[in-house]
């Protein structure tokens, strides 16, 4: 059973708790995180789903993601994730998430690293990720088009490359 804490339309903790799965109270909302990895060439760590996953079985995705628990801030529900996925471990106490994305029922904080990582160092969390690979931005497009990668809207996937070397809408280079 995964507790997550529940927060207002503020982002402020209500100092309920809710059981994954269960209806949402009205007006509470929980918090879930993605970490995309950049590597220096400026392509992104993702993922294959098992195709034994409740959504988006065997897909591709981005490097990691998932709830925030019980507990969690949202720097360690991302740095909890990117190493139960794929065994990376990654300091993200002092980082704020390049990105809020609200949602129905919350809101989801996504950080955008860059860090090369040797293919061969990860450990895969068997219930959730079968393979992983490094991928350009047109590769990934590419399996959005063949409905093999879980379905972003392919401006969220031109806004994280993006924004990868910084904060905020407007480009600076």
């Amino acid at each position: 059973m995964e507790l997550w804490d529940t927060y207002d339309k503020e982002r402020i903790k209500t100092g309920n708790t809710m059981v994954r799965g269960d209806s949402f109270p009205h007006g509470e909302y929980h918090m879930s995180v993605h970490v995309c990895l950049f590597n220096k060439e400026g392509q992104i760590l993702i993922q294959h789903r098992q195709s034994t996953k409740s959504g988006w079985p065997d897909l591709w995705d981005l490097t990691a993601g998932g709830s925030a628990t019980t507990g969690d801030s949202s720097q360690e529900a991302a740095e909890r994730e990117l190493f139960e996925e794929l065994g990376i471990s990654i300091n993200l106490e002092h980082v704020r998430p390049h990105l809020t994305i609200n949602f129905g029922n919350g809101f989801d904080d996504v950080y955008l690293v860059e860090k090369d990582v040797d293919l061969n160092d990860l450990v895969f969390q068997e219930e959730e990720v079968q393979d992983a690979r490094w991928a350009s931005l047109e590769e990934i497009l590419d399996l959005v088009h063949k409905e093999k990668f879980v379905p972003y809207f392919e401006s969220f996937i031109h806004l994280i490359f993006e924004s990868r070397r910084q904060y905020g809408m407007i480009r600076l280079d």
